[in-house]
């Protein structure tokens, strides 16, 4: 099933979330300089205009990026937050206009080294097209293929280091157990990869499948970061949260994402919160 086209829910809460954790996990590894490849298993577009007749017609930015854009006046000294901003600002076409979204693809092309490797999967046909037509740099592979098979294929990696992004709709419930597996295999071959894993929080709960899929599966150092707008109602389908993993985290990653959460909170709602733990440890 290849319906789901990101464009629809772009810079929403759960995108500032995915994409802050992915930036504070880059500045680690620009601290060092042997060579990374990253890969994104499920890229999208790459940049997302916000009046876009897609991104228009539910406008979830409003309610998420948008939020944080216009108090970034007061954020620009804020640990972490501020680049973040700073580097939101640059993919603008008119400076303190909010017009686009970067997704992934562009957050992870824009930090590129010349020693760096970045490969992007996306099997959509029509969201490869959009990533196709992006200017992205030369070290930058575009694969039209399944991100999940192709990580576990394309392991071991020629770099010392590997950075991969996990990111899928969820839209098949055997999507869960499919990201576990996939995740396990890859850590079998580059156990030290950082691995980050997007998972959104549904009132049916079924991200508990992947987490414990991946515990079950014997993977080790797993960090959680949980951000929820509210509690559930009775009968509600939505998503009401955010979650990530990360795999092999990066020292200090927990203290600078909780930093930043404490200035995110206030501007999502009063309901709002986040939630930073061990999943699995050593």
């Amino acid at each position: 099933m290849l319906s789901y086209q990101h464009a629809y829910h772009a810079g929403n809460f759960a995108d500032v979330h995915k994409h802050l954790t992915l930036f504070a996990v880059i500045d680690h590894l620009l601290r060092k300089e042997s060579s990374v490849t990253y890969m994104d298993t499920h890229a999208g577009r790459g940049l997302y205009p916000l009046a876009a007749e897609e991104t228009a017609r539910l406008q979830e930015y409003r309610a998420g990026v948008a939020r944080l854009w216009q108090a970034r006046e007061r954020l620009v000294g804020a640990p972490l937050l501020g680049d973040w901003l700073a580097a939101l600002g640059r993919v603008q076409s008119r400076a303190g206009r909010l017009d686009h979204y970067p997704g992934s693809p562009w957050w992870l092309s824009a930090r590129l080294r010349a020693q760096d490797r970045l490969m992007l999967f996306e099997l959509h046909p029509g969201e490869h097209d959009h990533l196709a037509r992006q200017t992205l740099p030369d070290n930058v592979q575009r694969v039209h293929g399944d991100g999940l098979q192709g990580l576990v294929k394309r392991l071991p990696v020629p770099t010392p280091r590997l950075c991969v992004l996990v990111d899928p709709s969820y839209e098949r419930k055997a999507e869960y157990a499919e990201v576990a597996e996939a995740v396990c295999q890859a850590m079998r071959k580059a156990r030290h990869a950082v691995v980050l894993v997007w998972y959104p929080l549904l009132p049916a709960g079924r991200h508990r499948e992947l987490l414990e899929g991946l515990r079950d599966g014997g993977v080790r150092k797993i960090w959680r970061s949980e951000l929820r707008l509210r509690e559930p109602q009775e009968g509600e389908r939505g998503m009401v949260g955010s979650g990530m993993l990360v795999i092999n985290p990066p020292w200090g990653l927990d203290d600078r994402l909780e930093a930043a959460m404490a200035e995110i909170l206030p501007l999502l709602g009063e309901s709002s919160r986040h939630r930073g733990d061990w999943w699995v440890g050593e």
